[in-house]
């Protein structure tokens, strides 16, 4: 179990860039099977009415390949840097005191999309926040997209899309829609960003996250002129479900003293997981590809001071070195809506010049007659309900771009959450967190039934 979560990378994408035509990275040509049964575009979005340009377009060869050429980093570091990240957008969004969910792999997939547009010193400062190039994340969320595990009981799909407007004061880089089409499969749209935009998008996201996000935008600012979108969404049966009298209310303990009444969902773990601060546990979903991760701080130790000493590197110890022994675990039974905008919180990881109209440069992503382009909004909002049968979660991410003028051992632990904690939805194949929250209440806003 030990390494059940260690990366599963094949040797042959050890980090390639996908794309055919481009030659950033040293190397030689090779070919990369992908996965099969993918959801098409079409079959996605038949509601839609804008066109997609995309439609009937693959980088998948006949015979499903895509030509790589090779580029030379360690698959390790990327996860590494790439866990790293997750930790310091999860640090930097948490609100003390109140429930907070990304998805750091959402958000990541926007902004890479993004980053594809942008040079320069902007490029430069998106690169140090991500922690790994642009190459390195095209090829690598390829790959990831490609690879994720999907049957009957768990799912976890992903889906990109790329809408801007066709209004002749901008002028969009073909080059910049062709890398995004390779690397991330988006739907690319033209459109007149009026109403009916912002109901195909919104229906688009909708369709995308299986129901769980609806209405992303609330508008589209008349000096918008491009729209970079991610969408996550999963859905899995525990690996064994709760029965009826394992269900029982309970009491859950805010940090401030209130008592809220929960359904609590008891049952033996056998995977237990613990730091200086904090003691958890890892419980699997059906096939266990993918997992539920809780930490629950220490008495005297806030969600907050626990939030803020973690690393990228301390998550992957817990995740990579469980203890197996019997854990007697408690889970609540809760459900959280949440969005943000990441604007304030992606300029203080260091990403500033991307969104000022006088230092952007996303001059690879196209022109304006108006004025500079930059980033006007990053919108993030997800969605997740823990239940006796398994969990549901979605999220999405928008980019707004606008111009200028916008076996059990004898050891036993105890660890129920019946008080606030952090938790992590786990790709267990590549050791990856991609959702990240914190529940801090389970009756207003995390909607106990």
């Amino acid at each position: 179990m030990k390494k059940v979560f260690i990366t599963k990378l094949l040797a042959a994408i050890l980090a390639g860039t996908m794309l055919l035509s481009l030659t950033a990275c040293r190397g030689s040509q090779e070919g990369q099977k992908m996965g099969q049964g993918q959801q098409t575009e079409q079959e996605t979005e038949k509601s839609v009415q804008s066109k997609n340009l995309m439609e009937g377009y693959s980088p998948i060869d006949e015979n499903g390949y895509i030509n790589i050429i090779g580029c030379e980093y360690n698959p390790d570091l990327v996860q590494a840097q790439i866990t790293d990240f997750s930790v310091r957008l999860f640090q930097n969004s948490s609100k003390e005191g109140e429930n907070t969910l990304i998805s750091p792999t959402s958000v990541l997939a926007a902004l890479a999309m993004t980053a594809n547009g942008a040079k320069n010193q902007t490029l430069t400062q998106m690169e140090e926040v991500f922690g790994l190039n642009v190459e390195q994340l095209n090829s690598y969320l390829l790959y990831y997209m490609q690879g994720l595990p999907n049957e009957e009981k768990y799912k976890l799909s992903m889906a990109n899309s790329i809408w801007f407007t066709d209004d002749e004061r901008f002028t969009v880089n073909q080059d910049f829609l062709k890398t995004n089409g390779d690397y991330y499969q988006a739907g690319i749209y033209r459109s007149a960003f009026d109403k009916s935009t912002l109901d195909d998008i919104n229906r688009w996201v909708e369709q995308n996250t299986d129901g769980m996000i609806r209405n992303i935008l609330d508008e589209i600012p008349e000096e918008a002129v491009m729209y970079l979108i991610n969408t996550l969404a999963f859905e899995a049966e525990w690996l064994d479900t709760y029965e009826e009298n394992q269900v029982r209310e309970g009491v859950f303990t805010t940090e401030d003293g209130t008592k809220q009444k929960a359904e609590m969902m008891y049952s033996d773990e056998s995977l237990y997981i613990e730091d200086e601060q904090a003691t958890g546990f890892i419980k699997y979903y059906n096939g266990k590809k993918y997992a539920f991760a809780a930490l629950l701080p220490n008495e005297g130790v806030t969600v907050s001071e626990y939030v803020a000493g973690l690393s990228g590197e301390k998550v992957r110890s817990l995740l990579e070195n469980p203890k197996e022994i019997h854990v007697n675990a408690a889970i609540p039974q809760f459900e959280t809506e949440y969005d943000v905008i990441m604007n304030d919180v992606l300029i203080k990881m260091g990403m500033t010049d991307a969104f000022s109209k006088d230092n952007a440069d996303f001059t690879g992503l196209g022109s304006s007659t108006v004025g500079n382009i930059f980033i006007g909004r990053v919108i993030h909002k997800t969605f997740i309900t823990v239940g006796p049968l398994g969990t549901k979660a979605g999220a999405a991410t928008v980019v707004e771009v606008t111009p200028e003028s916008a076996p059990f051992h004898e050891e036993e632990e105890t660890v129920y959450l019946d008080r606030p904690f952090v938790y992590m939805l786990i790709d267990c194949e590549n050791n990856q967190p991609f959702f990240m929250g914190t529940c801090m209440s389970v009756e207003a806003e995390c909607g106990l039934e």
